[in-house]
Parts: C-alpha cells; sequence; structure tokens
C-alpha cells in the first residue's frame, strides 16, 4: 500500500459506532461495528488494518 492519506469516520447508532476508513488516493473504503463505548483509537486501528487488507487484497 502506498502512503497516501487515511480519512476516518465514525457513525453513532445506539449503542453501536461504524468506523469507516476511506484511503484518500483510491477512494476506497473499509467499515467495521463495534461498541460505542469501545475507544475510538481501537475502532480506527481496526477499520485502518481492515482497509490494508482491502487494498491489499485489491492490488492498489
Amino acid at each position: 500500500m502506498n502512503k497516501s492519506e487515511i480519512l476516518i469516520e465514525f457513525i453513532v447508532q445506539g449503542n453501536v459506532v461504524k468506523a469507516t476508513a476511506i484511503d484518500a488516493a483510491s477512494g476506497v473504503e473499509a467499515s467495521i461495528v463495534g461498541p460505542a463505548n469501545a475507544p475510538r483509537e481501537a475502532l480506527s486501528q481496526a477499520a485502518v488494518r481492515k482497509l490494508k487488507y482491502v487494498l491489499e487484497k485489491k492490488k492498489i
């Protein structure tokens, strides 16, 4: 994966939060869902790991 900027978005719905990591260069997104009381840093790291996996799988 190249060293492009990664954007993180959080959407809280009740007692869960959806964290989405977006590769700024390609627009590829990867999301995870976790408890709303989970640390945002942990959710961010999980979403970024998933994004890197998706980018590697797509060879972007």
